[in-house]
């Protein structure tokens, strides 16, 4: 069974090892790493102005994690005024431990939900890799708004409308995953 909750300063060392093994998986199949930000991402869970979310498995322990911030968060380079003027929840730095069950798309389709229970319109997320832009499209269901350049790098801006998820308790439980 897995829940969703906010992070506590003791997910600090769990987070960092998610990140550190997502990594891992990542430079194993050429797609980058992020090893050497294990320890800020970790660092973030219990601070306030990171609103850093957990998905925890009642066995496993932390199993993923993500930060929600609001649309003042959306880069004026990524995403126009208007767009940045919409009630938006904004996922960033999403990472899941190495698995078989798309726990990334547990967290999206939770963040789907959760930004719909708050009266959100949008749910937006960026990435700098083109193949994890392709997934999203794909595999999730996520519309890409535009790609945007950043310090030289392309990255993908995409969003979903906020809605709610019918089977997300069902996912929770781990059926249909």
């Amino acid at each position: 069974m897995y829940r969703m909750r906010v992070a506590v300063g003791s997910d600090a060392g769990a987070i960092a090892d998610l990140v550190r093994a997502r990594s891992a998986w990542l430079t194993v199949r050429g797609l980058g790493e992020c090893a050497d930000m294990a320890e800020v991402y970790g660092s973030q869970a219990g601070d306030p102005t990171f609103p850093v979310w957990v998905l925890e498995h009642e066995a496993e322990g932390v199993v993923g994690c993500t930060t929600h911030f609001g649309n003042e968060a959306l880069p004026p380079w990524g995403f126009t005024e208007e767009e940045r003027a919409e009630p938006t929840l904004f996922l960033a730095t999403t990472f899941t431990a190495p698995n078989p069950h798309r726990l990334g798309r547990l967290i999206a389709w939770w963040s789907l939900d959760h930004a719909a229970q708050q009266g959100l319109r949008w749910v937006r997320r960026g990435t700098g890799q083109e193949q994890l832009s392709r997934y999203y499209q794909e595999a999730q269901g996520w519309d890409l708004l535009r790609v945007a350049e950043r310090h030289d790098v392309k990255v993908y801006m995409l969003q979903r409308q906020a809605e709610r998820v019918l089977g997300l308790a069902d996912m929770m439980v781990g059926r249909g995953l």
